[in-house]
């Protein structure tokens, strides 16, 4: 049985508490005998705001910092933002990490892509979005989910215009504790395969009828990361 406590990484536009206790996590964990550690990544929940994009340049550093200060290893679960984010910090510091899932991850990560029109429709808010075809679909999605009434929209366009860089392949590389890759089969970012295959020690679960914002509630989602990491409530 698995003693490491679990670090929670959420996704974008969201927190700990919507993307992670709303859902039972925690609570699910604590069940198991696992310490969770809180995480709200830069611009979202609890954390500072800043307006600045440049601000935004170093999430994983979000990572790191929560890690225990004895210097012990942790598991971890990233959604989204929250799984490309913690790609790069255990990448960064493989030694910290035992067993890592990544949720709401696929090959658009792998790939540039323009950030600029979902900043504008935060920004905007919902009604004011405009687009057609696949790119205003997605920024009205994204608008939608950021108007939940905690957000400050300034600071969640300003992480959004961070400096980007595609994942890489060597990156990935880098990653080398087990992991679990989880998509949803209607999931906007693409296939999960590209990921998958980068990792060293990698395999991929596929939620059949579930989206993006639904990933983090879902139930395979919750059977599949819970048994990864030898949680399963006792």
């Amino acid at each position: 049985m698995r003693t490491e406590p679990v670090l929670l990484v959420h996704g974008f536009a969201s927190s700990f508490d919507l993307n992670w206790v709303r859902n039972g996590w925690p609570d699910l964990l604590a069940d198991a005998g696992r310490r969770v550690i809180p995480l709200d990544l830069l611009g979202h929940g609890s954390s500072a705001k800043p307006h600045d994009p440049a601000a935004y340049g170093d999430l994983e550093q979000c990572v790191l910092d929560a890690l225990p200060a004895d210097g012990s290893s942790v598991d971890a679960i990233g959604f989204s933002l929250g799984a490309l984010t913690l790609v790069r910090a255990v990448g960064a510091a493989p030694s910290r990490f035992g067993r890592v899932v990544l949720a709401g991850i696929g090959e658009h990560s792998m790939r540039a892509s323009d950030a600029e029109p979902i900043a504008r429709a935060i920004e905007a808010g919902l009604t004011d979005v405009h687009g057609d075809g696949d790119e205003g679909t997605l920024a009205r999605a994204f608008a939608q989910f950021a108007a939940n009434g905690t957000n400050d929209a300034h600071a969640l366009a300003a992480c959004m215009r961070r400096s980007r860089t595609p994942l890489t392949p060597t990156e990935l590389a880098a990653v080398t504790a087990p992991t679990l890759v989880v998509i949803g089969d209607k999931d906007f970012v693409g296939s999960a395969q590209p990921i998958v295959d980068a990792l060293p020690n990698a395999r991929l679960v596929t939620l059949r009828n579930c989206d993006h914002f639904g990933t983090p509630q879902h139930f395979g989602f919750l059977d599949a990361a819970l048994g990864f990491l030898d949680a399963a409530p006792r």
